[in-house]
């Protein structure tokens, strides 16, 4: 072991968990580069214990659901009640049994590599839906109720009927079994992934929006009141995708 190279250790414990005898020889390797590649993997080591704990215990609420005989359980969470234009849309997702996606959290938090890497991995392994309510519908409603409806258009789209669902700040009513919880996008792994499905399908909207009204800037700010979001709409006025109940929108009406 300790005629190996450098690059050879550092390869090594990229690949792989050293055994015990392996390990053994290399912390009594006196090479500097040899002890900053052990710490470095300890830290990795640690980095990924306290993201294993964090997911454990943000499955707190699925695991009271499944003690109560509730298995399907659904996690639901918006994006977009805030900005000036584009849709508000709606996750829900229902985790397969035993999963892990090592850093899930709020995707609020998230950088955007992250978030596009989580919504592959979620849409590929998990039942899930998106619930998209347009602009026009915002102003007919209000944003509360749009929400809710972007909430309930989304579960309706799922595979299977969820025994439970998981609600970020809101309930649903209509009868479902359910659970309100305040910033569930970081206190429940379900709902951390429904915001990710959420915010990934808002924000490539917006994208496709920002080609048709570049002059907005839709695919920066997402239909947030910018400085330069403002500029546009008292340069150029109001787009078909804006929220006329919306303040400053309606005061240009």
């Amino acid at each position: 072991m300790s005629k190996r190279t450098i690059n050879e250790i550092k390869a090594m414990l990229q690949a792989q968990k050293p055994t015990e005898a392996q390990w053994e020889e290399l912390s009594g390797d006196t090479r500097k580069g040899v002890q900053h590649l052990l710490k470095q993997y300890t830290d990795r080591q640690k980095k990924k214990e306290a993201l294993r704990k964090q997911y454990e215990d943000m499955l707190v609420f699925e695991k009271e659901a499944w003690a109560g005989e509730r298995q399907y359980v659904c996690g639901i969470d918006e994006a977009g009640r805030g900005p000036l234009a584009g849709p508000v849309v709606a996750g829900a997702v229902v985790l397969p049994d035993d999963y892990y996606l090592e850093g899930l959290y709020d995707s609020k938090q998230l950088s955007e590599s992250r978030r596009e890497s989580f919504y592959e991995q979620i849409t590929r392994d998990a039942d899930w839906a998106a619930g998209i309510v347009s602009s026009e519908e915002i102003d007919q409603l209000n944003i509360y109720q749009a929400a809710r409806l972007a909430m309930k258009r989304a579960v309706s789209q799922l595979k299977h009927e969820p025994d439970h669902l998981l609600v970020d700040a809101m309930t649903l009513g209509d009868g479902w079994s359910e659970t309100k919880l305040i910033k569930g996008d970081q206190r429940s792994v379900s709902i951390a992934a429904a915001s990710v499905i959420a915010k990934v399908t808002r924000d490539r909207m917006m994208a496709e929006l920002d080609e048709v009204y570049p002059s907005y800037q839709f695919k920066s700010n997402q239909g947030y009141g910018t400085k330069d979001h403002l500029w546009a709409l008292e340069t150029y006025g109001i787009t078909p995708v804006h929220r006329k109940t919306f303040a400053p929108v309606k005061n240009m009406l």
